[in-house]
């Protein structure tokens, strides 16, 4: 990506963030939205992993064909950064990008304990902050971010800024 184009990108991402908060965010709202992803990704035939996550407990996980147990320790890795960064794992990544930075040397964490590629967004509720992380991996980061970021706007029954 350019510097131009990394720049949009953090900005569109910041958007996102902002606009994908929820007003509550219980165990059945996270099976809905694991649901949903894996409903996504069958229509498409998208070689996926969802995860879902309520404060660290794990409620909902499924893996699609064609992905391995390796895609389970990158959700892993993107949660951390989640949680750490408080921002979506793309979102992390692209300003490290911006910086012309390395993000793990930068913060000198190890890669095998923090990701910060796409698909990892923080679940949001309004007055309270983060409360879970939605977690998608399989494809290329930003289409893993996006497909997060599809359901998400289901979920909340927001549409994309014009």
């Amino acid at each position: 990506m350019s510097e131009s184009e990394i720049t949009a990108a953090v900005t569109e991402v910041e958007a996102q963030e902002a606009e994908l908060v929820l007003t509550t965010f219980t165990h059945d709202q996270a099976w809905q939205l694991g649901a949903r992803l894996v409903e996504l990704a069958t229509e498409r035939d998208l070689p996926v992993t969802v995860d879902i996550r309520k404060g660290t407990q794990q409620v909902f996980h499924a893996a699609r064909p064609g992905t391995t147990p390796d895609n389970d320790s990158w959700i892993d890795r993107k949660v951390r950064v989640v949680y750490r960064f408080g921002a979506s794992s793309y979102l992390v990544g692209l300003r490290a990008g911006a910086k012309g930075r390395d993000f793990n040397a930068d913060h000198g964490l190890a890669f095998q304990e923090f990701s910060a590629h796409g698909g990892a967004f923080p679940v949001r509720v309004a007055g309270v902050g983060i409360v879970g992380v939605v977690t998608v991996s399989g494809l290329a980061q930003q289409d893993d971010h996006a497909l997060v970021v599809e359901a998400l706007r289901e979920l909340v029954g927001s549409r994309p800024a014009a």
